[in-house]
């Protein structure tokens, strides 16, 4: 069973920004440049939600789809839909992963992306409420319509990836999870087992492992940090974060490319099939991620990078 690589492009930043401004010309200039930098490197996985600037990161990528209706054949695109935001108490969100609901979601994102189906569809994040044989009838009927070809989940955990995929037929093609140098609880379970490391359940013990069992891709949200580990080495950073940023520029030299690059080729070592997901629409910065698919850290240096940013001694 062979592991897939790839780069992801994440779409939450298109659109403008998560109020009720229309799209402006330049946020759709914005978003042709972040898709146009992405195709012409090989990136071909484009990552929504419904929510994402409240449906307008979709609606301004459908925009650039409509212009230019030749780049969808060079596209994986997918989203996810499941919460409601500013329906709970004091302005939280809910979950909802109805049939009903899921379905008119995917109806909205259809059509504000202009396009006829989309490739993989996950439910963004577990509902205390869900069903798992409805959520099975739910896929059935979306697929059967010719609306989504693939589906998988986000935020769950193993348990929860088992208990969906004893009622649905086809294999759960991915997980949506956080997971980088600085949020590395998927590995720290591994290696924290029968040890005082271990104090809580994160609820992700095993669910590495049943990954790489099933081929299950990973797709790592939050991979750079949010630039913790790749900013110059300031005053405010902690002891942990001034060690691991020198040695990510340090690498960054040695194998002549960018700090972002070097953080997102330390997921990609991982013996398992993972995307990592990047949140920019700098083009320049696209290009640049895309470049740690060739990058092959060695095992010492995977290491070196993982123990200082976990700030701990592995046991």
């Amino acid at each position: 069973m062979s592991v897939t690589k790839d780069i992801i492009l994440g779409c939450m930043g298109f659109g403008g920004g998560w109020n009720q401004n229309p799209i402006s010309n330049e946020d759709e200039k914005k978003a042709q440049a972040a898709i146009e930098a992405a195709l012409e490197v090989g990136m071909k996985r484009f990552d929504h939600a419904d929510i994402y600037t409240l449906g307008k990161a979709e609606e301004v990528f459908g925009r650039v789809l409509k212009s230019k209706r030749e780049m969808r054949e060079n596209m994986i695109i997918q989203t996810k839909a499941g919460i409601i935001l500013n329906k709970g108490p004091n302005g939280s969100s809910i979950y909802n992963n109805s049939k009903d609901y899921l379905i008119n979601q995917v109806y909205m994102s259809l059509k504000r992306l202009q396009i006829e189906y989309i490739d993989t569809f996950l439910i963004h994040r577990p509902d205390p409420l869900m069903n798992g044989e409805e959520i099975a009838e739910t896929f059935h009927y979306l697929k059967e319509q010719g609306f989504v070809r693939n589906f998988g989940v986000s935020n769950m955990s193993l348990s929860q990836v088992q208990y969906i995929q004893q009622y649905w037929k086809d294999p759960l093609v991915a997980n949506q999870i956080q997971l980088s140098l600085g949020h590395s609880t998927l590995l720290d379970t591994g290696v924290n087992v029968n040890t005082k490391n271990m104090d809580y359940e994160s609820g992700v013990q095993g669910l590495f492992e049943y990954c790489k069992s099933t081929n299950m891709v990973i797709q790592a949200w939050g991979s750079l940090d949010q630039g913790r580990f790749l900013r110059s080495i300031e005053h405010d950073q902690s002891e942990q974060e001034k060690l691991t940023a020198s040695l990510i520029q340090e690498l960054a030299e040695k194998y002549n490319t960018g700090s972002s690059t070097i953080a997102l080729a330390w997921l990609l070592v991982l013996p398992v099939s993972i995307h990592p997901i990047i949140g920019t629409i700098n083009p320049s910065r696209i290009r640049e991620c895309y470049k740690a698919l060739s990058i092959q850290l060695t095992r010492e240096e995977w290491y070196q990078l993982w123990i200082l940013a976990r700030g701990v001694s592995l046991p």
